[in-house]
């Protein structure tokens, strides 16, 4: 079943998804300072291609003062407009039966957009 979402995925928005997710993790590892947030929206872009079949989930370290800091300096260099463009998503799917999973997808998704230091893809 996940085989079959995630190409249903990929047909619906997941190309989209990918390469925002792409071309900001290229643009934060412009920088020195930014290589951290590029290198992990690398792996949010591997997420945003295929998401079903993977799980998000918190690190020991998820509370710690480094991923805090990193996450809300996140907020505010592009986690907030990634995870509104996941939101809007999931409300357009949202409308029919069958886009349901989708949503939910795009919602998980958002959360992990937009705080995702302290957390892993298993």
């Amino acid at each position: 079943m996940s085989i079959i979402g995630n190409i249903i995925w990929i047909i619906f928005g997941g190309l989209f998804i990918f390469f925002e997710y792409l071309i900001a993790g290229l643009l934060m590892c412009f920088t020195i300072v930014g290589i951290p947030f590029g290198i992990k929206i690398m792996q949010l872009s591997i997420l945003g291609l295929a998401p079903f079949g993977q799980k998000v989930e918190y690190n020991d370290h998820a509370g710690g003062c480094l991923s805090i800091i990193l996450n809300v300096i996140w907020i505010f260099i592009g986690g907030l407009w990634i995870a509104l463009t996941h939101l809007v998503f999931a409300l357009i799917f949202a409308i029919t039966i069958i886009g349901i999973p989708f949503a939910a997808q795009h919602v998980k998704l958002a959360g992990f957009a937009l705080t995702p230091f302290g957390k892993s893809i298993r």
